[in-house]
């Protein structure tokens, strides 16, 4: 690569005009906003950014984007997790914010497609506590100390989460059965009594068809970061609200790198458009009952974006063992690994034996 051809590294910091300390974001405010004298700069409006154009998935898997679609940020690799997560060049050591394993940074970079829009958080630090504590509150059998210890102040980390959409024009041919369901009379014999009972039964003929659909916005999370069971019960995103990506949105809060490439990313994509089209296929199919028995699909224009979402994370290690909870940057949706207390439990299972036992003792003393 020539001197012409580096990529310039993204440093994603936002000094204070005013008193040189960095500035972060205020998801309330809508605005950049410095900690330490008050000063607070607007964000570019968003009509001015760079639009969110898609880009062809064709081109980017031939690696023929161009440069102006490429960044080179700073990261930082978990030994544990493996999560890459963006640190200023300042950062020197720091606790990984999806797993809690201290981590002394050895800061290299990571070459990506940039992101094309985001979600800006919408819930600041607080409200985000306040939403976990929620949640550890009304779970059963959850060990004091972790509810405790998440509402006691410890920090949480507001990341932007890498995913990828997809948008795709499909047109699918398909063979299949229609089942038409009718009943019939018969006699029966039960407890030496003969009776009629209605049975149900159903007629199959053979059908065959073509369904359409543009699939707009298929969301695939792009992070290996944390089990996706969690990250995709945070759904639904108010993906009509993305915003034209803007560095400094990113002010006060990490960007993870994302880990699934882009065609892997595409084969997930193409489960979930998948899913669609069948239900599609039983529609056009019609009757009471529908058998699929051939399915051909034409996938065509298939364009992608790099988006970043907002989720605010806690990791927290509790007697040797770390729970991890996130909460949706923008609803407040809380998930996370369920802690369970052994003593509670224990408790718990005591005082029903109890109570089944007086029941018993109740119900025998009354057949006395």
């Amino acid at each position: 690569m020539t001197d012409t051809q580096t990529q310039t590294i993204e440093e994603h910091r936002f000094p204070c005009d005013n008193c040189g300390a960095d500035f972060r974001f205020d998801p309330d405010a809508n605005q950049l906003v410095c900690d330490h004298c008050g000063n607070t700069s607007g964000v570019e409006d968003a009509g001015q950014a760079h639009a969110m154009v898609e880009i062809d998935f064709q081109t980017a898997l031939a690696n023929k984007l161009p440069e102006a679609e490429i960044e080179e940020t700073r990261v930082v690799g978990c030994p544990n997790c493996g999560a890459q997560v963006e640190f200023d060049a300042a950062t020197h050591a720091a606790e990984c914010p999806f797993c809690a394993t201290p981590v002394v940074t050895d800061t290299g970079t990571n070459r990506h497609i940039k992101p094309k829009g985001l979600l800006p958080f919408a819930l600041d630090e607080n409200a985000a506590r306040d939403a976990l504590g929620d949640w550890l509150g009304s779970l059963w059998f959850a060990p004091n100390g972790v509810s405790e210890y998440a509402r006691k102040g410890r920090k949480m980390n507001g990341i932007y989460v890498p995913y990828w959409t997809f948008d795709a024009d499909t047109k699918s041919e398909y063979q299949g059965q229609r089942g038409t369901d009718y009943y019939e009379t018969r006699t029966v014999t039960r407890d030496g009594k003969r009776e009629q009972v209605r049975v149900r039964k159903t007629r199959w003929s053979r059908v065959s068809g073509r369904v359409a659909r543009f699939f707009d916005d298929v969301l695939v999370l792009a992070s290996r970061s944390l089990p996706k069971k969690y990250t995709d019960r945070l759904e639904p995103w108010d993906l009509s609200e993305l915003r034209p990506y803007l560095p400094e949105y990113l002010a006060g809060f990490r960007a993870e790198a994302y880990t699934v490439q882009l065609e892997e990313g595409f084969e997930e994509a193409k489960i979930i458009m998948n899913r669609v089209i069948e239900r599609d296929v039983r529609f056009d199919i019609g009757g009471d009952r529908q058998r699929i028995d051939a399915l051909r699909t034409q996938v065509n224009d298939v364009t992608f974006k790099h988006i970043l979402l907002p989720v605010w994370m806690a990791a927290y290690k509790y007697r040797g063992k770390t729970y991890r909870f996130v909460v949706n940057g923008r609803t407040g949706l809380v998930q996370g690994e369920r802690p369970y207390s052994a003593w509670k439990i224990a408790i718990a299972i005591i005082i029903a034996a109890i109570i089944a036992g007086a029941i018993g003792f109740a119900y025998a003393s009354s057949q006395a």
